[in-house]
């Protein structure tokens, strides 16, 4: 345990802080939130946050040990969550509806929001890579510390929401959904070629 706790130190903190809040980009999912928030009638921003949370922790110490266990690569698994954020994307551009009736509060709260949206393909393979740079201690709170930004932020949506009016969350949308598409089609064409 000393040893665990030895491995501190504030500038890796921040470093993989740093890194970790670029990858969730929870700002920048604020449009999908509300989107999110408009179909299911809810997000229960507490449970979205704690399991976020769990499945960060729970990837960081068995992520790959799981995956290994079920045959499943990272570079599949981040195919999958890409295929997920594509048709989100599409949602968002085109106006249409892929995800319906079965995304209540409850639902939506879990899939898409907390994974692939927070905790998804991109944060579990960059926890991967932070293992490899820095102590455990510093990752996990790292995590700890964006899940707090991210329950903020979920918090905040309706404000936000008010703030920018429904014009200007239409114009978001439609950015984000191209620069989500964009993202989308990134992960699976570099993660293709390497299952190729």
């Amino acid at each position: 345990m000393g040893e665990f706790f030895g491995g501190f130190n504030w500038g890796d903190l921040f470093k993989a802080s740093t890194v970790l809040f670029a990858v969730i980009d929870i700002v920048g999912s604020v449009p999908i939130i509300i989107k999110l928030k408009e179909t299911s009638g809810s997000i229960n921003e507490l449970r979205t946050s704690l399991v976020s949370f769990g499945i960060m922790i729970g990837f960081l110490i068995l992520g790959e040990s799981i995956l290994k266990l079920f045959g499943v690569t990272i570079e599949a698994f981040a195919v999958a969550g890409a295929l997920i954020l594509f048709a989100m994307a599409l949602e968002m551009i085109l106006g249409v509806r892929l995800f319906r009736d079965e995304v209540t509060g409850k639902t939506a709260s879990i899939v898409p929001l907390a994974f692939p949206i927070i905790a998804g393909a991109g944060t579990m393979t960059t926890l991967v890579s932070l293992k490899a740079e820095f102590a455990q201690i510093n990752i996990l709170l790292a995590i700890l510390i964006n899940i707090i930004i991210v329950f903020i932020v979920l918090k905040l949506t309706r404000r936000i929401e008010n703030l920018l009016g429904e014009g200007g969350i239409a114009i978001l949308k439609k950015v984000f959904g191209i620069i989500l598409l964009a993202i989308a089609i990134k992960l699976f064409t570099t993660n293709l070629q390497a299952l190729m």
